[in-house]
């Protein structure tokens, strides 16, 4: 392809990164309650875990940096996991279990009632997400998940979901940024007072 056709690229990525944005504003009322759901989590002691695989485990880590760390305004650290970022517990248990089982046996291992899980995926068919929503729901964790397409295999599986009905995994992870971002800055207003 000629590098001078890389504008009519972006021209068209920024069209349908538009679209996909638009139609966000269906889930609305799901952060709001996924908002809820974290801040009290957090403010009552307990922890965010989070995991996605490829692209989405770096929206996991990101997510968690904003919780450890901050989002915009200054305030104490609270308590969340990548599941995603251990490489000697990804590589032990994918190694005895399958890596199916990568995040449930973290799931097993770190969550306690009260927690949330929120897990990342583009398709929804990730057997490693099942099987950390499934371990999530026998320890009674409650569960957010973004999911892309039509939702997949995880799709009504969680406390509270958002889909973003796209093909194009490039535009579901950035509406998926777009989404966590607003989630750590509506729980951020309830962290800060």
């Amino acid at each position: 392809m000629p590098l001078d056709k890389a504008d009519d690229i972006l021209t068209a990525n920024i069209a349908d990164a538009t679209r996909a944005f638009k139609n966000l504003s269906a889930h609305g009322p799901a952060l709001a309650q996924a908002a809820k759901l974290l801040a009290d989590c957090l403010l009552n002691g307990h922890k965010l875990l989070a995991c996605g695989n490829g692209g989405s485990s770096a929206d996991a880590s990101h997510i968690v940096a904003e919780i450890v760390g901050r989002f915009v305004d200054d305030r104490k650290g609270y308590p969340a996991i990548a599941l995603n970022d251990p490489t000697g517990v990804l590589t032990a248990v994918g190694n005895d279990y399958g890596f199916d089982h990568v995040f449930a046996r973290q799931v097993q291992a770190f969550g306690q009632r009260g927690d949330v899980l929120l897990v990342i995926s583009t398709s929804g068919n990730s057997g490693n997400i099942l099987h950390a929503l499934d371990a999530a729901d026998k320890i009674g964790l409650t569960t957010i998940a973004l999911l892309g397409k039509d939702g997949g295999k995880a799709r009504g599986r969680a406390s509270v979901e958002m889909v973003v009905d796209e093909s194009v995994t490039a535009r579901v992870q950035e509406a998926h940024q777009l989404l966590y971002h607003s989630l750590c800055q509506a729980v951020d207003r309830v962290l800060c007072g």
